[in-house]
């Protein structure tokens, strides 16, 4: 092990791990910095173990934040900037944070939508993102932290003006005394305000008698209409449409324009091709769609029917929409729409079939009037053959015997089904079969018009020609395979033409997803083979059960189907849990080690081995009854150690439990929530408080010491030392050690590893990071609450309910009006201020407490030997207290020494008036101190009391308010 040389060390680490009772002794060498407020409070016998809590801060581009509000919090941002989330969490051990979306009841996925990092950052954020955003956070202690946050995504859509006229008196033409609708549509989030002009006039409701301005219920203020009663020649003009959501997020106003006059019309269109277009592959189709009429001048665009996407290769100019290669896929309906914003787009649609062939069959069927499926002369037997044809009126099919025409005769009938019906069949009827009509017969299929390849169907009859038969080999209607087989499932069909196979699965009575379990192993419902071989390759366990083959109707004998059944069982190795587990022991102490089987096929005759490394421990056999094997250690040896195998065997193979047994410590526990653990102690280095519990101490033996590395982030060499534990460690105990002169402002990255008699346990590493404190000799301190952080004011958790931080910009005051300030202390409305909001659920007597940082006293100022060497500090702050149900308004001084002391130092009561005013009051603290703003809920929800601008400057008050103000301060308790 290399230990530090602490001459040469450039973080010379120092001074034995301690116990927290220890380092209260070390708050004064900290000297001449604040603090956050928090002592280590821990669960009984569980020393400094606690569940998580949670609180969501914002640090992107939001408009603005409204604070919570019956547990409400809205987080509003613009389309398109960045949203950043973080999650603040205490907790020990350190919780595992995650963030998840929610909209509508359902999860909105974003992947999984979950992200696990303290940060949730959405670059360029869409109206789709907006929604509830919830972090939760967990350590395996009490119940998850979760807090929420609502995004609310700002946005405005260029409006758009659409053109109707009343129902009913729609013409080509806007004639006089006809009623006009201009509708104007944004989407917009605020909602949309809308103004109306004609020309440079602003129109407004019963500025014009021939004019009415209206939002329908139904479209929830999204649309705005413009009525002109009665058209008249001055309501021929320029109109413009304004939407504004009034600048929220710096969205600015946008506008649309329509020009209404007595030739405005809705568009109307032709098209200058063929319906249906009929083309052949491979050719270059245009389809040309032109306006003939309507004003202003419509705007032209292609679609396809059911929203498919146009060709890729596709070139539109204007109404002319060319695809060039044209292809089978390419056919299809395609419609010319045309819109002008006047009435209702016109729209106009054609058919493009591309010709083609597809899918020929036959099928023989022996003479239908005999029970007899065999080919017999002076019976009947008709061909039939089947074609896809596109288009299918052009479909006409030939007939050849032994490669000559064949017409239809008495003897031999020729027929054709209807050509509009697809697909198109052929029947070639043989009458009283003579021995010289044994030949080949064959089907032509072709399209009239040519253009594409024939397709010709041979179908040969002779004496040979016989129907067909089905038959399992012998032994292979059962087969037995074991998973990862390749089987080949086998039906001997004879016959000629020899049929199709049709293979497709039995489905299993009773059982209640018998549908789902049907399918093939390649997810389809049936598949067809050629040679009656069906090989499933890679076979599983679910792929057992009863396979059907059956002989198809075409390319052979229509007649009632033959089939067979093949049985197939998949045999597959023991399915055992745990599969792999590590158990962490002391020596000397007993465990046991259990493998339980979860499945097997085949069931019976399994068998366990019990093994630790290569030596074998015991073996045995399986019950009917038990479906696990345990084994047993009474007292474990250094022997002991190692890996243990449980391997569980059948026909198919064997299933293994492992069992890694170790004596390694767990890791270390990282202590994240003492506040200002970094202290200063020279102006170039900086110290910190390392802090740390042991997971499960007493699960392995006594931890003897800890290795500590340290080593800069920007370097890669370690330095080590080692920490030695004198005592047992207890579950949940804080242990500390100091980490001193560590140089400003490098980041150090620390990695603690215990050690035991074993050897080494597993390591933790966390990164410290130096910060620059904030006025560190607290000769001024100053709050605005402008930034979230507070300035680290933070909510007293013992009251009733917490300040809130709001500007008046944002505050809703709709129900609890006549109360609360109109802006922050300076007069501006964007600016915040801290607030007790009183609306319900608040009762009378209500107390929500503000607490301060926690401030240090320098210790160059303080004296043991006399008291009065205690400086004097100014504390001063603006309040406003407005309304008829004002309650009180105190501040106390909060000292912390051997125990906390509560002193009052001023208090207010009442109405005070629609203004701020200026408190000062000198304080002398003797150690460590807060303060503690006070705000008490009045008899009424009329009673919201503010604070602004909180002050603390070294030395007596100076420049006291005005006199009105010093009684204020004189009411002191």
């Amino acid at each position: 092990m290399d230990l530090v040389d602490e001459n040469r060390s450039p973080a010379r680490i120092r001074e034995a791990a301690r116990r927290p009772e220890e380092d209260v002794k070390m708050g004064l060498v900290f000297g001449l910095l604040w603090l956050f407020t928090g002592f280590l409070q821990g669960v009984h016998g569980q020393g400094v173990y606690a569940p998580p809590t949670v609180r969501i801060v914002h640090s992107g581009q939001a408009c603005n934040v409204e604070e919570e509000r019956y547990s409400e919090r809205v987080y509003t941002i613009r389309e398109g900037e960045t949203l950043e989330l973080q999650c603040l969490v205490t907790g020990h051990p350190r919780p595992q944070i995650r963030w998840t979306k929610t909209a509508g009841g359902a999860s909105d996925r974003q992947g999984d939508s979950s992200l696990h990092n303290e940060t949730l950052k959405i670059q360029t954020i869409t109206r789709h993102q907006g929604g509830r955003y919830y972090c939760k956070a967990e350590n395996g202690l009490g119940s998850p932290a979760i807090r929420s946050i609502r995004v609310d995504v700002y946005y405005l859509d260029d409006p758009v003006i659409t053109v109707h006229q009343s129902v009913g008196e729609a013409k080509e033409q806007f004639y006089f005394e006809r009623t006009v609708f201009l509708r104007c549509v944004a989407n917009s989030n605020p909602p949309v305000h809308y103004t109306w002009r004609r020309g440079r006039e602003v129109l407004t409701q019963g500025s014009d008698s021939g004019v009415e301005i209206y939002e329908p219920f139904f479209t929830q203020g999204e649309t705005k209409i413009l009525k002109l009663k009665n058209l008249r020649p001055q309501d021929y003009a320029d109109y413009t449409c304004i939407s504004s959501v009034r600048n929220v997020c710096g969205i600015g106003d946008k506008s649309a324009h329509f020009s209404l006059n007595n030739r405005t019309a809705p568009p109307s269109i032709k098209l200058l091709l063929d319906d249906p277009l009929v083309v052949n592959p491979g050719e270059t189709i245009t389809l040309v769609c032109v306006a003939s009429g309507g004003d202003p001048p419509p705007t032209l665009t292609w679609v396809k029917a059911g929203g498919e996407e146009l060709p890729k290769r596709s070139v539109i100019n204007g109404g002319t929409l060319t695809i060039p290669g044209v292809t089978v896929d390419d056919g299809g309906a395609y419609s010319c729409v045309a819109s002008n914003n006047v009435g209702n787009p016109a729209k106009k649609s054609t058919t493009i079939l591309v010709r083609g062939l597809r899918k020929g069959r036959f099928w023989i069927t022996p003479d239908p009037y005999h029970n007899d499926d065999n080919i017999q002369i002076g019976r009947e037997v008709k061909i039939s053959c089947q074609v896809e044809a596109t288009p299918p009126e052009e479909l006409q099919f030939s007939w050849l015997k032994n490669g000559r025409p064949l017409r239809s005769s008495e003897r031999m009938v020729i027929t054709h089904t209807d050509t509009d019906v697809s697909p198109g069949t052929t029947n070639l009827d043989i009458i009283d079969l003579k021995f010289t009509d044994f030949g080949t017969y064959t089907c032509v299929a072709s399209l009239r018009n040519g253009g594409i390849p024939e397709i010709s169907i041979d179908v040969n009859i002779s004496s040979t020609t016989v129907p067909p038969e089905l038959t399992v080999p012998r032994g292979r209607s059962h087969l037995i395979a074991q998973e990862g087989d390749t089987v080949d499932l086998q039906c001997l069909v004879s016959g000629k033409p020899k049929p199709i196979i049709l293979w497709s699965r039995v489905e299993e009575s009773g059982a209640a997803a018998a549908a789902a379990a049907a399918l093939m192993p390649d997810g389809s419902a049936q598949t067809e083979s050629y040679d009656g071989v069906l090989r499933i390759n890679n076979v599983t366990r679910e792929m057992s059960g009863t396979y059907r083959c059956q002989t198809s109707q075409y390319n052979g004998f229509n007649v009632k189907p033959r089939e067979a059944l093949i049985q197939l069982v998949v045999q597959f190795p023991p399915t055992v849990e745990p599969v792999y587990t590590e158990i962490r022991q002391a020596l000397g102490r007993a465990f046991s080690l259990t493998c339980r089987l979860l499945r097997a096929h085949p069931a019976r005759l399994l068998r366990y081995e019990w093994k630790l490394g290569s030596r074998l421990l015991t073996v045995g056999q399986f019950s009917d009854q038990k479906d696990d094997t345990s084994y047993h250690v009474r007292a474990l040896n250094r022997e002991g150690y190692g890996e243990y195998t449980c391997d569980i065997t059948n026909e198919a193979g064997a299933g293994r439990c492992t069992f890694l047994v170790t004596g390694k410590a767990y890791p270390p526990e990282f202590y994240y929530d003492t506040y200002s653990a970094l202290w200063q102690n020279r102006p170039r280095v900086y110290g910190f408080k390392l802090q740390w519990t042991q997971m499960e101490p007493n699960a392995v033996d006594r931890i003897l010491a800890y290795r500590l590395g340290i080593r800069q982030m920007s370097q890669s060499r370690w330095w080590e030392q080692e920490i030695p534990m004198e005592a047992t460690i207890q579950k949940g105990e804080l242990l500390t050690y100091n980490l001193t002169e560590l140089v400003k402002p490098e980041s150090y990255l620390v990695r603690l590893t215990p050690i035991t008699r074993y050897g080494e346990g597993d390591a933790t590493e966390r990164i410290i990071t130096y910060s620059a404190p904030v006025n560190p000799h607290l000769r001024e301190f100053q709050c605005g609450f402008e930034d979230e952080a507070l300035c680290l004011f933070s909510q007293d958790k013992t009251d009733e309910f917490d300040w809130t931080r709001h500007s008046a910009a944002t505050r809703d005051t709709k129900y609890t009006p006549n109360t609360g300030p109109s802006s922050d202390h300076t007069g501006s409305k964007q600016g915040f201020y801290m607030y007790i909001e009183t609306s319900r659920p608040r009762l009378e007597g209500d107390k929500a407490r503000l607490l301060s940082p926690t401030f240090n006293m320098n210790s160059k100022t303080t004296s043991s030997s006399s008291v009065n060497n205690n400086p004097t500090y100014c504390f001063a702050f603006f309040y406003h207290m407005y309304g008829k149900h004002i309650g009180a308004l105190n501040v106390f001084l909060r000292q912390k020494g051997q125990t906390v002391t509560d002193t009052s130092v001023w208090s207010l009561t009442g109405n005070q008036g629609d203004r701020w005013r200026q408190a000062k009051v000198n304080i002398h603290p003797t150690t460590a101190f807060q303060m503690v703003m006070e705000g008490v809920r009045g008899a009424g929800i009329e009673g919201d009391i503010a604070i602004d601008d909180v002050t603390i400057e070294e030395g007596e008050c100076k420049d006291p308010p005005p006199n009105s103000d010093l009684a204020v301060i004189g009411r002191q308790r």
